[in-house]
Order: C-alpha cells, then structure tokens, then sequence
C-alpha cells in the first residue's frame, strides 16, 4: 500500500534550511505536498517558490513589496489564503510544521503547532534556548493530539536517530560534535583582522550568515548544547562538545553500560531535513550521496580548547545558570554578530561583547515565558548601546 502524502507547511523557506527542505520535497514529489510557505524579506525568491509548489496558504514579513505581492496574489489567486505564522502552523491540513525561520519568529509557531498536536521539525534554536520551557510545556500539553518535536540541525538529528528505541533511563551522555569553523587552523593571533567574508567560509556546511559566524566562534555549539537539554530532557551537566573537523559523525549518545552510538553521513542538511519530515519511515529517496568512509580514510577528533573558543565558554556559563542567562546572552550574540557582518564591529569582539553581557546581566530564575523573552531583548540593547559607546572594540 502506497504510504500517505505529508503535508507540510515551511517556515523560514527562503532561508538556507528552507530552500534545502524544498529540494527534499521535490526529491519525493509522491511523498511530500507543500502546503504553506512562509518568508521573511526575499519576496522575489518567495513568489518563485509559489509559483513552483501552489500551497495553500502563503505568509510573509510585512513591508511595502510583502503587501505589493499579497495584494497581487490575491487578485490572482483568490483560493490562496496570506495568513500569520500561528495561523499556518494550526491549519487542519498540515502534518508536519518545519520551523526554519531566524531569531524569535520561529517561538510562537513553535508553541501553537505543538498544542494543536502537529509534528513540529525544529530548525530555529532561539525558540529553544529562549523559550525552552514553554515548548516543553507545549509538547506535553500537545501530546495526546500527537505533538512531536523532530530536531532538523545536524547534531541533534544525529542524537534522535540514536535514540529511536531506547528507553530515556539507559542515557549516560549526549556528545555535540563540531567542525571547528572557519578558523579552527587560524593564528589565534590574527583574528582580530579575519573579515565578515572570511568568517563566512565555512570548511564543510552551506548555512546561512548568523549560523555560519556562530560556528566560527563556536557560539553555536553552546546553544546547541541547552537545545539538546530541552529537547532530549537531559541535563546540562550530562552533554559534551567535541571537536570533529570532518563533520562526519554528527553526534553520539553513550550509553549507562559504556555503548555509544553515532550517526554518520556526508556534511548535507538534506538528509536530516528529509528523516525529520518523513519520521518514522525513511524514504527511499537518497537527498545526499552516501558516506564512502574508505574514501575518507579517517576521522579526527580532539577536546574543544575554550580559551581559543571564549564565545561557546560564555554561552555554556549562560546555560549552566539556569535562568534568563542564555536567554539575554542569546539576544547579545545576535546584535554582535549583527555588528559585526556590519562592520561595526571586530570578530574578536563579539566574544567580549558576550562576556560583558553575561557579567551585566541580572538573572531571573522563572518559567514565565515573558520573562525569557525580556531577558532576550536586554542582550540586544546592551550589545548595541556597547558598540555604539565603544565598548568592547
């Protein structure tokens, strides 16, 4: 019997994960229906994609070419509903709801897909380190209506395929590997000088310009490291970072006998958008080449250095206090890196712009979701009043 079509809706698909998710569904026309998309800025890549997949329902962030195309499509195409994002990510004919949208517009779909009960495929890490409670909170309210939450990143993809299976009381660890980023070979000495467009060069992943500066800094790895917390419900303490400049194995789990399990495959975000939007099967498609690892010849690995990598130290310091920390510091490293693809700014200096927030910052033990998110706009307006002033060049 021919399996069910899932129908998805995309959130964030003008972006790197977007477009990537949209080559996975053309890899599997009989599979996988566009249902909705959804787009911030880029309205010419966006009517491209409308033009191409006819969803349902289509969104995008308001702004004079946003209400010039909307206007447009509803003259054309009357059928086809603009809607916000909460309202796409709980309409009745979505299945699967994948949040590849940036900063903290991906939360609030995130938390209405979950307490409709839709299988919600995370690629937005804000919403988890921002609001990592509340999208617990969500996922359980959700669950008896089938909420799921299907990690899309790389690492935590890898980790989830490890589980499958296993029961939660048998996890001794969670081990993040990570490339290392553009300048894991550079002179500590020189980055002060290292250009956005160096730092955008990133050894072995296509991603877009916030992702790949986090990996420069290995930023990412931090708030990889509470996402993995919230989205395994393991704690902080129980989850390592290790270098690996291949970017083969993804991720590895060990286990409270001394087993670990690892997922392995060629550095290509395809394969992991697919296994999150077809789960629990996999598909016959093959949306990257296989991994030929007599080709590779070998693999590396080494502990992560902090003092070369102060940005991942201050994130994991944010995580490990368990209150609006990561959250201010998350919004922080967002203006930073902001200044710095600017040029307002060095590369060295968003590390110490993070540090200078993490020492400013006055916590907030709390579930409340406001407060999380206050703390996330307190870091974004130290770090700009700080470049403004000077401060940490």
């Amino acid at each position: 019997m021919a399996a069910d079509v899932i129908r998805i809706a995309v959130l964030g698909s003008t972006g790197s994960v977007g477009e990537q998710a949209l080559d996975v569904v053309r890899g599997l026309p009989d599979r996988l229906r566009v249902v909705a998309l959804a787009a911030g800025g880029n309205i010419a890549r966006l009517r491209e994609q409308v033009r191409e997949f006819a969803p349902a329902a289509v969104s995008a962030r308001a702004g004079v070419e946003a209400d010039a195309f909307r206007d447009a499509l509803h003259a054309s195409h009357p059928d086809i509903a603009w809607q916000p994002l909460e309202e796409i990510a709980v309409r009745d004919d979505v299945d699967v709801v994948l949040v590849a949208t940036s900063g903290l517009a991906g939360l609030a779909p995130v938390l209405a897909a979950l307490r409709a009960g839709k299988a919600v495929a995370i690629a937005n890490k804000e919403a988890l380190v921002v609001g990592g409670p509340a999208v617990r909170a969500a996922l359980e309210a959700g669950r008896a209506r089938g909420a799921e939450l299907r990690p899309v990143d790389s690492e935590h993809s890898a980790i989830w395929q490890c589980l499958w299976g296993e029961p939660p009381e048998g996890i001794d660890r969670l081990i993040l590997t990570a490339s290392g980023g553009a300048f894991r070979d550079a002179d500590a000495r020189t980055l002060d000088a290292v250009t956005p467009e160096q730092a955008l060069r990133h050894p072995t992943w296509r991603m877009g310009p916030k992702v790949t500066i986090d990996s420069a800094t290995l930023f990412n790895k931090g708030l990889e490291t509470i996402e993995a917390r919230w989205l395994f419900d393991v704690p902080l303490a129980r989850i390592d970072v290790l270098l690996h400049r291949e970017s083969v194995v993804h991720s590895l789990v060990q286990f409270r006998d001394g087993s670990v399990k690892a997922q392995l495959g060629e550095p290509d975000m395809r394969l992991p958008i697919q296994v999150a939007l077809t789960y629990p099967d996999r598909a016959d498609a093959r949306p990257a080449p296989p991994l030929d690892l007599a080709a590779r010849g070998a693999l590396h690995f080494a502990a992560i250095d902090l003092a070369r990598y102060p940005a991942l130290a201050v994130a994991l310091e944010a995580g490990r206090r368990d209150d609006t920390t990561a959250a201010a510091i998350c919004g922080a490293d967002d203006a930073a890196v902001e200044h710095f693809l600017a040029g307002r700014c060095r590369f060295i200096d968003i590390a110490r712009l993070l540090a200078r927030a993490l020492e400013a910052h006055e916590p907030v033990r709390t579930a409340d979701l406001d407060a999380f998110l206050e703390a996330e706009a307190w870091g974004r307006q130290y770090v700009n009043a700080a470049v403004v002033a000077g401060v940490g060049a």
